[in-house]
């Protein structure tokens, strides 16, 4: 069994212990349940090495049914159908513009606010290209079950002016790619809805 899919499996158990914990009522089941929280950061730990203090930290006591995070990002191309990408600061590697779904923003209204914060441009999303499982792709190993939409952004502003969380912003021939950032996205996705634009193909990707 490879780690992404006993990510996934510590991510249900945990998921298991965080919604019993919310509706036990015996001290016998909140015991039980502890345990398995307990046991479920104890795994985590020693495949991420992140520490039991900061695993703690990442997954508070649950006050509502757990679900999936959401990663929005959005694909703009040049007029000569290059592909623009953001250098991340975390990690020096490129990635399409976005982040995690924000509490008061449509998904739409997300990925503009993105684009501008991190490039300085002003986009107008097209269409919702595709919704990824980040479980059925070759993502690296995180805690986290996320699943990741991707718009079809045009730019109606050309003026770069980079985000502080931002190295650089630049067009990249499909054929060119940088090295990715590939918790955030991978080229083989890169590459697929690439041709979706390209081609016309209005279908919704959804895993």
């Amino acid at each position: 069994m490879n780690n992404n899919n006993l990510l996934t499996l510590i991510a249900q158990l945990r998921s298991v212990a965080d919604i019993g914990l919310l509706y036990a009522k015996n001290e016998y089941d909140i015991e039980r349940y502890t345990e398995l929280q307990h046991i479920s950061t104890q795994i985590l730990n020693e495949i991420t090495g992140f520490g039991e203090e900061a695993i703690s930290i990442m997954f508070p006591q649950a006050k509502d049914y757990p679900t999936a995070k959401i990663d929005i990002r959005g694909i703009v191309l040049s007029a000569d159908n290059k592909i623009l990408l953001a250098r991340e600061s975390a990690d020096g590697k490129w990635s399409l513009p976005g982040g995690w779904g924000d509490i008061g923003y449509s998904p739409k209204e997300t990925i503009i606010k993105e684009f501008k914060e991190e490039t300085g441009l002003d986009v107008v999303p097209e269409r919702l290209l595709a919704v990824f499982d980040k479980r059925m792709h070759p993502h690296p190993p995180q805690p986290f079950y996320v699943y990741k939409m991707i718009f079809w952004c045009k730019a109606i502003s050309s003026a770069f002016n980079k985000g502080f969380d931002v190295l650089d912003v630049q067009y990249f021939d499909i054929d060119q790619l940088p090295e990715l950032s590939e918790d955030r996205i991978l080229k083989s996705q890169i590459q697929v809805l690439y041709q979706k634009i390209l081609s016309g193909d209005e279908s919704v990707l959804v895993d």
